[in-house]
């Protein structure tokens, strides 16, 4: 007996019956050998390839098989793809009961001994990098106090973008359209978050490792919509002004359908994956973020990923029995153990609890109890340890 072994790209020809295609040209350089009984394969890249092999007997016989397979993106990245070196981080804003952000009607900040308080109990627990989301005066006020502390905190600068478009269409809470003139002012209150963005992050370029341009201000139902040529203008302003790299926030979806412009311009991808938000249990979640992950790196290969939100919530009217402290304890530390297998960086959403997000007359609301600590920053299970 005689064999004959090929292996050719996945045929994408749409012909059928006795119509012609053209022969693929065979892969080199994969197979132990062409010609043995049995032969080993390497993996080629990322891709959809068929194996065929033709067994001769020298007498006029013969046969043939082939079999189709599928090779799927490697998500172990290299060590440097880790940003500051870290696998677990978490997102912060340390807004606690009756404080809020200013999101357009003013801000009611903690206090530096309460932003201290908070960036103490995080080391404490192991987490020295931390995700902050706009330019305002808490995050001056928690640079100001990590370097005057010498705390061994890193911090991910957040840009943050108000909507330069009405996604009253889209946004399922958006009830009317936003006014032009309003839509016109967040233009210019953009530039200066760009422009204060730049400077925090040159000022305080021992500290700040990247800086992040808008937070799911492109994903079709936001309420604060900015176009993705927008985005991209705004990535270039601040890419040429720092010298820390610059990712931009965003739905996994959104990535793999329309990110490839944008992925394009930034120094990393970042992705938020939510598998609660999508009906899935917690035995689902590992498997379901895995994926999420996978189907990004098939569609934007060259660029490192890291995940800049991900968290289980402890209680939600939304979630059911779904939500609870031994499935947000379980979710973390199963994304603990794949992040340092993959050499991905994960923010886990977040810090403490904040009561001012969503539906006032609602307190249990989803989005008031993804914390990591309670909003009177006492532990909850997953940091009793």
């Amino acid at each position: 007996m005689t064999y004959r072994w090929e292996l050719k790209p996945e045929s994408r020809s749409t012909a059928s019956g006795g119509d012609f295609e053209a022969a693929i040209a065979n892969i080199e350089g994969q197979l132990s050998a062409t010609d043995g009984a049995t032969i080993q394969l390497r993996a080629p890249a990322a891709g959809e390839y068929r194996l065929f092999v033709y067994a001769y007997d020298g007498r006029g016989h013969a046969a043939h098989a082939n079999i189709p397979f599928l090779v799927e993106p490697d998500l172990v990245q290299a060590a440097d793809a880790l940003i500051a070196g870290e696998t677990m981080a978490v997102a912060y804003s340390g807004f606690r009961e009756g404080q809020h952000p200013d999101r357009g009607y003013g801000a009611a900040n903690p206090s530096r001994a309460e932003v201290l308080e908070d960036l103490e109990i995080l080391v404490a627990h192991d987490l020295k990098l931390i995700r902050m989301y706009d330019t305002e005066e808490n995050t001056r006020t928690t640079l100001e106090l990590i370097r005057e502390h010498e705390l061994p905190v890193k911090v991910l600068l957040g840009i943050w973008l108000r909507a330069e478009i009405s996604n009253h269409e889209g946004c399922p809470w958006l009830n009317e359209p936003i006014p032009d003139d309003e839509l016109l002012a967040n233009r210019s209150l953009n530039d200066l978050q760009v422009q204060t963005g730049i400077e925090l992050a040159n000022e305080f370029d021992d500290i700040v490792i990247a800086v992040n341009v808008g937070n799911e201000a492109l994903v079709d139902w936001n309420d604060h919509m900015v176009s993705l040529d927008r985005v991209i203008e705004q990535v270039r302003v601040v890419k040429a002004a720092v010298e820390q790299p610059v990712t931009v926030a965003d739905n996994y979806e959104w990535w793999i359908r329309d990110g490839a412009p944008l992925a394009a311009e930034v120094d990393f991808i970042g992705v938020h994956t939510y598998p609660v938000w999508e009906n899935k249990s917690i035995d689902e979640a590992l498997d379901y973020t895995i994926d999420n992950i996978r189907r990004v790196r098939t569609a934007l290969p060259h660029k490192p990923i890291a995940i800049l939100e991900a968290g289980w919530a402890t209680s939600a009217n939304e979630f059911g029995e779904r939500a609870n402290q031994p499935h947000q304890a379980e979710y973390f530390e199963q994304m603990s153990a794949w992040s340092a297998e993959t050499n991905t960086t994960v923010f886990f959403f977040e810090a403490f609890d904040e009561p001012w997000k969503g539906d006032t007359h609602n307190p249990l609301g989803a989005e008031k109890h993804w914390g990591l600590f309670f909003v009177d920053r006492t532990p909850k299970q997953v940091m009793a340890r």
